[in-house]
């Protein structure tokens, strides 16, 4: 599926993949804005995480919580949809994490 953006992207800056079974270390609260996501800690990594990508302290699958930077108007193909976020690729290439609500379906 190709959506467009129509609102500016910044990322958190780029991540390591973390593979299945690292362990998730101090997860706190459900954020208020985004939920079933959760401000954690992996391999000394201040990130988030959906609820769905850990179980028993542990990652279930790979991991990369890279955000996508985007500027208005770029064509995304999206991956895949993870609660309120996609996984998506721009037209070079680069993947990583963008919020639903700053694309519309092309």
């Amino acid at each position: 599926m190709k959506v467009k953006v129509i609102a500016q992207h910044i990322g958190e800056g780029v991540f390591p993949t973390f593979v299945k079974g690292t362990a998730v270390d101090a997860m706190g609260e459900e954020g208020t804005h985004f939920l079933n996501w959760y401000p954690c800690a992996i391999k000394g990594h201040e990130t988030y995480v959906p609820e769905c990508f850990v179980c028993d302290g542990k990652l279930v699958r790979d991991y990369n919580p890279t955000e996508l930077v985007a500027e208005v108007g770029d064509i995304l193909e999206v991956r895949e949809i993870v609660y309120a976020w996609l996984i998506a690729v721009n037209e070079n290439g680069t993947m990583g994490w963008i919020p639903a609500e700053s694309v519309v379906s092309e």
